[in-house]
């Protein structure tokens, strides 16, 4: 495939999210209501319907094909893990999403403010920032990689400014519109993604002289197909049981207690359409990872047939759809990939710069947050996490050497559970109160813990091996010391 013509194509995608963020934005003047929750006035299945892009990104469309035929022997052992998602979802719906409805938030962190403190609220917020930039990078991370490979290396492009056309690109469809035009332009790269996804599959059938039943046999007859592991509880981070409860609570962690994707659910009218919004989203999702590991399947499948091979697995999916299946194959994958990774990062920017607004620098405090200079302030907040996703990229690929899809869930295992533990003390033990100061220290020690449990498990836990349920720990670690070092409310009495 020549690099002209994808280098063609990428331009004429950004040209057209531009477009939509002149128009959903011209008539707002591009204020701060408008950036942070789209005026509340979001459409459900929009919302819904973008979502998918946002959750899925760029990870997912390479690296949850690429792991299953990983050494490690994964094969679909990642469906358990979606099936854990499943649940965190509905348990968000129906427990997280009417509490901050309730109490009408912009930022979810506004929550911790009212039922621990000051600096558990801080500790929190910060947490997410560190959190989601991390995350974020990884994920952008995944798709310049790509497009360094096989566009900008032809040209002699540096790595390094690779990332920065890329965010300069983003920058430019979200600074104005915000949020308002995210739904909108995540809706369109969700559609990108799900169409390239099926195509996907209609290209390697075809290649492979196979119509879609006789594909779904061929990958249920193949040595990919496994989906439950039920053996070796102790030192297989496959297990059920593992993946299943880490499913759970990442999600309710990295979605739930998240400011990217929350902000959507909140743009919407009321609780009953965020719900719709959740529920629909729910079911589209599990069924999707269905066709992402198929489409792994068929890939590893095609590779055996014609003796390919690739230094990593991250690299199987782009090398075949970009070298092997044709003009058109390649388009479709360079469309989907772009679709899934641009729309989770556009969010987080700006879910990035909400929080930092919100949380940080008090908007929701301001008498009038819509004015020129708080506009500009904004801007300014945009540009500085844009910057600080751009040098941890930079630093993120002078470092990394393992799969993606494990670095950012092995990320989220230690900066999200402090989160679990925070908001489960606020919602379930009301009687008692924190020692504010002290929170962010046990912020900190619990994933210095939870580092110490994951590298020396095996020698002091009889072999077992921790994998995505790590998360479960740091947050009740969280959650105890908070317990340990708090003190039961005093009730005040009034006598008549």
């Amino acid at each position: 495939m020549a690099p002209g013509i994808l280098l063609t194509f990428i331009i004429g995608y950004f040209l057209v999210l531009i477009l939509i963020s002149w128009l959903t934005s011209r008539n707002s003047g591009g204020d701060n209501d408008t950036f942070f929750v789209a005026n509340r006035n979001s459409k459900w299945y929009l919302v819904a319907f973008g979502m998918i892009g946002t959750a899925l990104s760029g990870v997912t469309f390479i690296s949850v094909p690429g792991k299953v035929g990983a050494p490690g022997g994964d094969q679909f052992a990642y469906f358990q893990f979606v099936l854990g998602n499943a649940v965190g979802f509905i348990i968000i719906a129906t427990v997280l999403l009417p509490l901050y409805y309730r109490l009408k938030l912009t930022s979810i962190y506004s929550y911790i403010e009212e039922t621990l403190g000051h600096w558990s609220y801080k500790t929190a917020a910060g947490i997410f920032l560190i959190s989601r930039v991390i995350g974020s990078a990884f994920r952008l991370y995944l798709v310049v990689i790509v497009l360094q490979k096989f566009i900008f290396d032809s040209y002699h492009i540096p790595f390094a400014v690779t990332v920065l056309i890329c965010l300069i690109l983003i920058w430019s469809y979200t600074f104005k519109g915000g949020l308002k035009t995210i739904i909108i332009t995540d809706s369109l790269q969700t559609l990108f993604l799900v169409s390239s996804v099926f195509l996907s599959i209609f290209f390697i059938c075809q290649s492979l002289h196979l119509n879609i039943f006789e594909a779904a046999e061929t990958i249920k007859n193949s040595s990919y197909s496994k989906i439950f592991f039920w053996n070796d509880f102790l030192s297989s981070r496959l297990h059920f049981t593992k993946q299943f409860l880490g499913g759970i609570f990442i999600t309710i962690a990295m979605v739930g207690l998240d400011q990217d994707l929350m902000q959507k659910n909140l743009s919407c009218k009321n609780i009953g359409e965020a719900q719709k919004n959740m529920f629909s989203f729910t079911a589209v999702f599990v069924l999707i990872n269905i066709f992402f590991l198929s489409v792994g399947a068929l890939l590893y499948i095609y590779a055996a047939k014609n003796s390919i091979s690739v230094a990593k697995t991250d690299y199987l999916y782009p090398t075949i759809a970009l070298n092997y299946l044709g003009v058109l194959p390649a388009i479709v994958f360079m469309l989907g990939l772009t679709a899934a990774t641009f729309a989770t990062t556009d969010s987080a920017l700006t879910a990035l710069t909400t929080s930092f607004c919100i949380d940080f620098l008090n908007f929701d405090k301001k008498e009038n947050t819509n004015s020129g200079q708080m506009v500009k302030l904004r801007h300014w907040v945009h540009i500085g996490f844009s910057v600080m996703l751009f040098l941890t990229i930079i630093i993120f690929n002078s470092i990394n050497n393992e799969a993606v899809v494990s670095a950012i869930f092995k990320v989220a295992s230690y900066t999200y559970g402090p989160l679990l533990g925070l908001y489960s003390f606020g919602l379930f033990m009301k009687n008692q109160q924190v020692n504010d100061r002290l929170v962010p220290f046990i912020c900190l020690v619990s994933p210095a813990i939870c580092y110490f449990l994951s590298t020396e498990s095996k020698t002091i836990l009889g072999g077992y091996v921790f994998d995505n349920e790590l998360i479960i720990i740091n947050g009740l670690i969280t959650f105890f010391g908070l317990l340990i070092t708090s003190r039961r409310k005093s009730v005040s009495v009034t006598t008549i």
